[in-house]
């Protein structure tokens, strides 16, 4: 009888490499190490209560806090490489961070800096001859100095057309809305119809005027640029590319984000329903309750997967990435609503309060529902690159 070689161990993960067109769902020892620093970190510095007052003072982050996840544990630079000062990982384990900034729900720009414009930076960097700024940027952003965010609205797909690709009437300002993230941020990163600027936010003709969100946990903004303002990084080709593979990156690990929050929901309504008693006994032992949890069990569970798929894909280069990203945002999105709607609802009447946290999960669920594509846009993504019919 013959048998089949072991694979060599992966330097990174120390288990067998995966077959090529097999996934790496699980984590690895240095992921579970992060995990446990930042999730340390967080139960430390950034409790619900703590989360909750900053979030109804209007400014809903803490300085110290940021310093300790960039500089303390270098979670900024995780997908910058070392030679600009980042740690040189990958998109798995910014998903393990992400994770555990959404179990918290914590205020940080770390989807919109340390994500999306960082991966779009990348794309620019050793491309872009107009510049030699970007290198500089992303080494400040890798060490927490600085932040940057996409000046483009939140709800922005990968796929969808953006703004500024046409060509802007001379002299005119440019004015979008819902930018999630721009009142933290010192640079925006600007596409117009002849590439990608960088654009700082105490530059002259720049404006920030912060909205009312459904979020208080992720502030949105409407920026207005004026014409002419910050330094071009990228030609209109490259800033176009970049950009989306910014986009691309954003709504793969925003999955992630939406798993930490589903995992915290189902985590403490177990809890609670083991503890709330009622008629002697704990209301989690009643059947209705056991099926609406072990139902919500099995979505996180399945959440777990589509999310942890959707990272590897990015990490490994993989060209199904869009694939497994569409497969992600349009099942995990669902799956996190679902699970802090039920937290809401199984905790009774104090889940109803605003002293309860329950209420900050289920917005955060619903914004991220709808950031960076909604999960029918990515559905429809998802027929289009499977090559699937479409209705009638």
């Amino acid at each position: 009888m013959t048998t089949q070689p072991t694979p060599a161990p992966t330097p990174r993960t120390g288990r067998p490499a995966p077959a090529e067109t097999s996934p790496d769902l699980l984590y690895s020892d240095t992921e579970d190490d992060l995990r446990a620093a930042v999730r340390s970190l967080l139960t430390d510095r950034a409790d619900l209560p703590a989360t909750l007052a900053r979030a109804e003072s209007g400014d809903p982050y803490d300085p110290a806090l940021w310093t300790s996840l960039t500089a303390g544990i270098g979670a900024a630079g995780l997908l910058v490489p070392e030679k600009l000062g980042g740690q040189g990982a990958s998109h798995r384990e910014a998903a393990v961070v992400l994770e555990e900034l959404g179990r918290a729900v914590t205020p940080a720009p770390y989807l919109t800096s340390a994500v999306v414009a960082t991966e779009a930076l990348l794309g620019c960097d050793g491309h872009s001859t107009e510049s030699t700024d970007v290198a500089g940027l992303l080494t400040a952003l890798a060490s927490g100095h600085r932040t940057a965010v996409l000046a483009l609205p939140l709800t922005t797909a990968p796929d969808a057309p953006l703004p500024f690709t046409g060509t802007d009437p001379e002299g005119a300002a440019t004015t979008v809305r819902a930018v999630a993230e721009a009142v933290r941020a010192d640079v925006l990163l600007v596409p117009r119809a002849d590439g990608l600027y960088a654009v700082e936010t105490a530059a002259p003709g720049v404006t920030v005027e912060p909205l009312t969100p459904l979020d208080l946990t992720r502030p949105l903004a409407t920026v207005t640029v004026a014409a002419g303002s910050g330094v071009r990084i990228a030609d209109a080709a490259t800033g176009e590319s970049a950009v989306r593979r910014g986009l691309l990156a954003g709504a793969g690990l925003l999955a992630s984000e939406q798993l930490g929050l589903a995992e915290w929901c189902l985590e403490e309504t177990v809890r609670y329903t083991r503890e709330r008693h009622q008629f002697n006994r704990p209301v989690g032992s009643f059947q209705a309750l056991k099926h609406r949890m072990a139902q919500l069990w099995l979505e996180v569970v399945s959440a777990r997967a589509a999310a942890r798929n959707a990272a590897d894909a990015l990490a490994t280069g993989d060209p199904g990435a869009p694939l497994a990203v569409a497969v992600a945002q349009a099942y995990c999105g669902r799956v996190a609503v679902h699970a802090a709607e039920e937290c809401v609802q199984l905790h009774g009447g104090i889940g109803m309060t605003w002293e309860h946290p329950a209420h900050l999960y289920l917005k955060r669920a619903k914004s991220d529902e709808s950031a960076l594509g909604s999960p029918g846009r990515h559905r429809e993504r998802l027929a289009d690159l499977a090559d699937l019919p479409g209705p009638g």
